[in-house]
Order: structure tokens, then C-alpha cells, then sequence
């Protein structure tokens, strides 16, 4: 997205006047020295390069690994800011959950004319092979990561659902290992929540959704598709932290009813399975025939009962954009609330009217494809030049239900270390929740993405964008 209207800057009300979260850190910066500061984020990168927090870029040779840039200046939010985005990231999860269900079994949402029949029924990531299908304790989202914008001193919206795969949260634990190291001072004088514990809080959410009648403590495993994956290093460090195995489907077999994994005193089995594969990649028996990352009869082990798969098939029909412009209708059908967290306005390109539209203001929005992701696919209008947009209008007339398209926002900004000092740069923020059947939890912070170019409001570290330590202040 391309910067227009006012930006609001969450540091600095004026030039020289911190707003309240940010006090102290503006006067502690105020008597740093900007050559140890600098020194300090090149250490940054170089414990980041030493234990491998790098990702692979799609399209690009494999051995290409990128490593995500880290800014040191934190950003800051309020106790009470905090407050008001949890009861809203909490509504909008427990209404997807809710919503899950009733699309895979009543479907109450589409009998009441809330929300059109073939929004879903014409989508690829609906799975009629979840119907019926209840999941252990009734979960489907067990990991959410929210993206949030903010647009004023009061006003979030949510960019989008992830419900199905959401990934970052390594590098969320990880940046606030390295700024504890760097800046203990700091978390002592500010009261900044921690985050930490996040992986024994997902091992005991997860094992809290393990399939009933089980004596021990359930096994917990993490499937991957292996190194490749551009996640890889995630996969790895979250099944560390978690004490969990982690597998991939050669170390995978189905036999007397359980999904079992491969050990030196031979096959155990799994009572949750944290995934990060793709749905149609999962039972090559179910969906995809030729899927070597799945494994083979997994989906009958589920549908009995005998497996949590965490997040459950079928979940990505939340994550769609499409269906995203009917997220206050959701919230509302299944909560009885109106939303606390706005959404952003959205045109869906399948209507004749917002296609019309959309085609006459290309230059001035955002276009994305309803399953995309990354910061691929999409057109940033203002930032593209004719001929882009005039390539991007063929393709939007030739397939519109594909897209959705949305006005660009004046995103907040942050400050970064540059070479002169603190200067801006435009943010967005994913929260991790976690969901068990009878708790919504919420990790005080989540991954600040940062876009580090001036002006840019493209945030994706696929797309040049890098990170930054989010700091949830206590009371």
C-alpha cells in the first residue's frame, strides 16, 4: 500500500514531545550514543546469521537464504491500548471458531442470508470432506495470528485473518531474546510484559485439545514439510522449545486406528499434530494424490476421533479475503456484538458494481488476490506505474472474483535506527492467540513487521520488510 492522508506516529506527538507509552525510552535514547547503538544492532545481526534465523524466498533458487532485518528500537504500547485490542483480537476469534462450525455442519449463517451461499460453496479452501466432522473439544483455530494497522491514537483495523498456517512467532521470541540481552536496563525500568513462555503456553493448549479418553499426557508432534519450506527454521525451533518431536510424513504411519511416529523402540503415537502443511497436502488418500508431505489415511484417523490436527482442515475459508469484507457480519451473527476491531473497506471484485469501481480507481488502491499472501499478487496502486496497472486491469477483467480490493491506508509509523538518528517507518503488528477449549490466550506483543524503506507501507520480509521487538507495557 502507498502512504496517503496523515500518518500518525505512535512516538512522537510532536517533534520533541514523546507520547506517554514512549517517555522513558525517548529520554533513555536522548543520552545513548548512536556509534554503540549502531554497534549493537550490528550484533544484532550477526547472533541472528550465527544460529540460522534466516527464510527462503519463493521463486528464487532454494539454497537462497535471506536474513530478516531486525531494528533495534522497540515499539511500545500502552497497557490500555493492549487492553482494548485483546477483548477485540478475542471476539473476532471466538465468532471464526464459531463461524467454522456452523459452515461445517448447519450452516445457520447461510439460512439466515448473512453471508452469500456461494461465497462458499464456490471456494477452493472450503473442504466438504469437514462436514459433520467435529474436531477434539471443538477447536478449530488452536493458532491465530491477527494482523492489525493502526490508523490514529485510537484506531486499529484488522488486515487480515490467519487462521490456518500463521507463521512468526520464532522470530517474535527471538528478537526479545536478543533485546533482553542487549538492553536489560530497559525492561527493568519500563515493565515490559514478557513473552517467553509462549512456547509452554502453545504445548499446553495444544495438549488440552488432545482427543478425550487419553491416560497419559498426550504426545505432541510438529509436521513439516522439511528444510526447504521457507518456515523451516520455525518448524524446528517451536518442536525444541515445545519438547515436541518434530516429523515429517516418512516418519509417519497409520496403523490400528492412530497416526504413529517412527522411534529406535519403534512406532509411538501422536495425539496432536501441530501441522504446517497445507490442507491439500495432508492425505494424499483425501486430497492430493501426489502429495509426498502428507500422510496417507490421516484424514479417517481424524474424522474418528483419534488425532487433534492443529489447525483443522478446512480452517483456511477464514483466512480468504472475499469472505474477510463479511467479518463484521460474522462477528455480530455469532457473538451478538458489533465488532470492537474495525475491518478495513473492502470492494469484492465479484460484484459487477465494485468491480466497475475498482477499474476506475486502480491507481489509487490496493488490489489482492482472495487467496494470497506474502505480498504476492497484489497491486499497490499508487506505488505502480502505468503499465503495471494496465497489466493488472487484464487480469483483474479476465478472473474479478479473484481479487478484492481496498483503500490504501495512512498507516502508523515507528521509529527505526537509521544512519541520522530515529526516522519513521510504517508498521503492522500480528498478535499470537492461542485457543483451547475453554481459553482464549493472547501473547502480550506479537511480531512488529516494519517496512524499512522511506514511504513504503509494504511490511512482508519476502517483500524487503524486517522486524522489530513489540513491547506490551504492565499496569
Amino acid at each position: 500500500m502507498a502512504d496517503t492522508g496523515s500518518t500518525f506516529d505512535e512516538m512522537l506527538a510532536r517533534s520533541d514531545q514523546p507520547r506517554p507509552p514512549y517517555e522513558s525510552y525517548f529520554q533513555w535514547f536522548a543520552n545513548e550514543d548512536l556509534k554503540d547503538l549502531r554497534r549493537k544492532s550490528r550484533e544484532a545481526e550477526a547472533f541472528f546469521r550465527r544460529i540460522g534465523i534466516t527464510f527462503n524466498v519463493y521463486g528464487q533458487d532454494e539454497a537462497d537464504e535471506r536474513l530478516i532485518p531486525f531494528d533495534i528500537v522497540p515499539r511500545i504500547i500502552s497497557a490500555r491500548e493492549w487492553a482494548t485490542l485483546e477483548r477485540g483480537i478475542e471476539q473476532r476469534v471466538r465468532a471464526i471458531n464459531a463461524f467454522l462450525h456452523d459452515i461445517y455442519h448447519r450452516q445457520e449463517i447461510l439460512r439466515a442470508g448473512r453471508i452469500p451461499k456461494e461465497i462458499i460453496s464456490k471456494n477452493t479452501a472450503f473442504l466438504p470432506e469437514m462436514i459433520g466432522v467435529n474436531p477434539p473439544g471443538g477447536v478449530y483455530t488452536h493458532i491465530v495470528g491477527t494482523d492489525l494497522v493502526r490508523t490514529g491514537e485510537n484506531e486499529f483495523f484488522v488486515l487480515e485473518d490467519n487462521a490456518r498456517t500463521p507463521s512468526g512467532v520464532s522470530y517474535m521470541l527471538e528478537n526479545r531474546e536478543t533485546m533482553l540481552q542487549m538492553f536489560p536496563e530497559l525492561f527493568s525500568q519500563l515493565k515490559v510484559r514478557p513473552v517467553s513462555a509462549y512456547p509452554q503456553l502453545l504445548r499446553r493448549s495444544l495438549a488440552d485439545c488432545a482427543p478425550e479418553g487419553l491416560t497419559d499426557r498426550p504426545t505432541v508432534a510438529v509436521l513439516t514439510p522439511g528444510i526447504h519450506n521457507s518456515a523451516y527454521f520455525e518448524h524446528a525451533f517451536l518442536a525444541d522449545q515445545m519438547g515436541a518431536e518434530l516429523v515429517e510424513s516418512h516418519d509417519l504411519v497409520v496403523e490400528n486406528g492412530r497416526v504413529a511416529m517412527r522411534t529406535t523402540q519403534g512406532y509411538h503415537p501422536i495425539d496432536v499434530l501441530y501441522r504446517r502443511v497445507d490442507d491439500d497436502y495432508l492425505d494424499p488418500l483425501t486430497f492430493n494424490p501426489d502429495s509426498l508431505l502428507g500422510v496417507p489415511g490421516i484424514m479417517d484417523v481424524y474424522r474418528a476421533g483419534n488425532i487433534t490436527i492443529a489447525n483443522a482442515p478446512g480452517t483456511g475459508i477464514a483466512d480468504d479475503k472475499a469472505l474477510y469484507s463479511y467479518m463484521p457480519d460474522i462477528v455480530e451473527f455469532y457473538t451478538g456484538e458489533r465488532a470492537i476491531l474495525q475491518n478495513v473497506p473492502t470492494w469484492r471484485c465479484s460484484e459487477a458494481d465494485s468491480l466497475a469501481y475498482v477499474l476506475d480507481h486502480l491507481s489509487d488502491l490496493v488490489v489482492k488476490e482472495v487467496h494470497g499472501s506474502g505480498g504476492y499478487g497484489m497491486l499497490v496502486g499508487p506505488a505502480a506505474s502505468k503499465k503495471e496497472i494496465a497489466a493488472f486491469e487484464k487480469k483483474l477483467r479476465a478472473r474479478p472474483s479473484n481479487y478484492i480490493a481496498q483503500p490504501t491506508l495512512a498507516l502508523s509509523t515507528v521509529p527505526i535506527l537509521s544512519k541520522a538518528g530515529l526516522a519513521p517507518r510504517h508498521v503492522d503488528l500480528r498478535p499470537f492467540v492461542l485457543v483451547s477449549p475453554n481459553k482464549v490466550e493472547i501473547t502480550p506483543g506479537g511480531l512488529t513487521r516494519v517496512a524499512l524503506k522511506k514511504g513504503s507501507l509494504v511490511v512482508n520480509s519476502s517483500q524487503g520488510g524486517g522486524t522489530k521487538d513489540t513491547w506490551v507495557l504492565g499496569d
